[in-house]
């Protein structure tokens, strides 16, 4: 009997978890508002705005429709009914389980809450809104542990904030073996992602990666852009996907490894790879024939510098350390880093100081090399036994600075590669005065991305200008002459709304000095004009 009663109570748990319940969905906004309210009979009859005149009624944003491009994508959702709308309280009624109706506010950045028919659902729903919250929150605000100083060298923890992580972007990583990275708990987040897209190793012929005694060099390089253990290390780019390639014979020096990298090269484009990191150099062989002389640095002679060349063509952007051949006989940036097409990457410690082994540029090269630095010297990070550690060497300052631009290039998705390539450049410590030994200097990410929002979203109309960007305490906001009013909004990279301001000619200033650094979104309407900026706050 007992077992009978138990198997009942088994079978309610899911029925009542999948009952039907009715909830109205409030949305955050609305379409085109200002120009539906200036042109009311785009949204009312004529006897309707008669009337409301007649009245002294105002039409204002409630007489506007919901937006339909909103309840379509509702009506798409799993398990969901569309049952009515409401233009007054910009509202959706539907219908669905609580699994369903509550999953919304996950999926939709356009629903402001939800209110169930059933009043006792709701505190749970004001639960899941907050947990959702929190879950985003971790998501873009990190606590980097042991490799906080690499990243916030070139301001990635700035972009973090902003919520550029690296989502949407990929990545192909061509080194040597990835040892245990499909079984160690730092990269558990990235597996659990789905964001290890795939792999190859071009040495052996086969995918079997993960196993090779000595192949552990590709894990500590992927580990400074993919790692994860919580509160104690996180990877510049957490977010974004990769494709590990081994092209690397280790015990080897051979050219055929310039041919597997090229091969790997030409795979990654095939596959869509925004950008590869390349943590791998060549000059001299086991075999002196095959060995390159200093001058054929050129940027156009070496095997695989040519197949970066090509891989630049292609669209992709290639990021390779310089070398670590600064103390040596050798000395300068080798192939495929001399090639004007790579953004070369040499070595800084801790405090921004030139590293000695970090490889030099020369005038053999036919552009500045090293392009930028980042940090080489003890750089933080996972061992193939889930240890956190240091290492040294322009292997570890490439992909932190890898990780970095794809980050940027998240945020600035109609960037080429060669214009990301000169913002980075150009946002460096001695962009002006270059030299041999750190190149154009330390990068800082935050503000190329600042530098490219500023030129390409700000001014790209003269109907509305909003400036100074990046702004310190007060955003000033210049009308063209037609408008007489901007409605001014503004809203975290989350979405959250923190602050309105109603703009004329002659009050056009905002006080925006409450505001954390960041970057911020800006939306601006107007009687002709709507439209939405990111802006920067120092």
């Amino acid at each position: 009997m007992k077992k009978n009663l138990l198997f009942l109570m088994l079978l309610c748990v899911p029925f009542i978890l999948l009952a039907q319940q009715d909830a109205w969905v409030y949305l955050k906004d609305k379409q085109d508002v200002a120009n539906s309210v200036a042109n009311p009979t785009t949204i009312l009859t004529q006897k309707a705005i008669d009337r409301k005149n007649r009245h002294h009624i105002v039409i204002d944003a409630r007489d506007v429709p919901v937006n339909e491009t909103y309840i379509s994508q509702l009506k798409g959702a799993t398990g969901i009914t569309v049952m009515a709308k409401s233009k007054w309280f910009n509202a959706v009624h539907v219908r669905g389980s609580e699994i369903d109706i509550n999953n919304l506010l996950i999926s939709f950045s356009f629903i402001d809450h939800i209110e169930f028919a059933d009043k006792s659902l709701n505190a749970s729903k004001k639960v899941k809104q907050k947990q959702q919250s929190k879950f985003t929150e971790t998501l873009t605000t990190f606590n980097y542990g042991s490799a906080g100083n690499q990243i916030q060298m070139i301001k990635g923890d700035q972009l973090h904030l902003a919520n550029y992580t690296g989502t949407g972007m990929t990545i192909a990583v061509l080194d040597g073996g990835f040892k245990n990275v499909n079984t160690m708990l730092a990269f558990q987040r990235l597996r659990d992602a789905g964001n290890i897209l795939g792999d190859y190793d071009f040495v052996n012929r086969d995918d079997d990666i993960y196993t090779n005694a000595t192949g552990n060099h590709g894990t500590w390089v992927l580990s400074t852009m993919a790692g994860y253990l919580q509160d104690q290390y996180v990877g510049i780019a957490p977010d974004a996907s990769y494709y590990l390639f081994t092209t690397e014979d280790g015990p080897n020096e051979n050219p055929v490894e310039e041919s597997y990298w090229v091969e790997a090269a030409e795979r990654a484009d095939s596959l869509g790879v925004d950008v590869i990191n390349s943590s791998l150099g060549y000059t001299t062989y086991d075999n002196p024939n095959y060995s390159y002389t200093t001058a054929d640095m050129d940027g156009n002679t070496a095997f695989i510098t040519k197949g970066a060349n090509i891989a630049f063509e292609k669209g992709m952007l290639v990021v390779n350390s310089a070398g670590n051949s600064g103390n040596d006989s050798w000395q300068i940036v080798g192939a495929p880093a001399d090639s004007p097409n790579v953004l070369t990457v040499g070595a800084v410690n801790a405090s921004g100081d030139y590293v000695s082994t970090s490889s030099v540029g020369s005038a053999i090269q036919p552009s500045q090399k090293p392009d930028v630095v980042a940090q080489g010297q003890a750089s933080a990070i996972i061992t193939e036994n889930d240890v956190i550690s240091t290492s040294s060497g322009t292997s570890f300052s490439s992909p932190i600075m890898a990780g970095g631009i794809v980050c940027l290039w998240q945020a600035l998705p109609d960037k080429t590669n060669a214009e990301i390539m000169q913002l980075v450049r150009e946002s460096a410590s001695q962009y002006n005065t270059p030299d041999y030994l750190l190149g154009y200097g330390i990068p800082d990410l935050q503000l190329a991305l600042s530098s490219a929002l500023s030129v390409d979203e700000n001014f790209r109309d003269n109907s509305i200008n909003v400036f100074p960007n990046p702004v310190k305490d007060v955003v000033y906001f210049k009308l063209a002459s037609n408008e007489d009013f901007v409605d001014v909004n503004i809203f975290n990279m989350l979405g959250k709304h923190l602050s309105h301001a109603f703009i004329t000619p002659t009050n056009n200033q905002m006080d925006v000095s409450s505001l954390s650094s960041g970057i911020y979104l800006i939306k601006l309407e107007s009687v002709n004009t709507s439209k939405t900026i990111k802006v920067i706050k120092h």
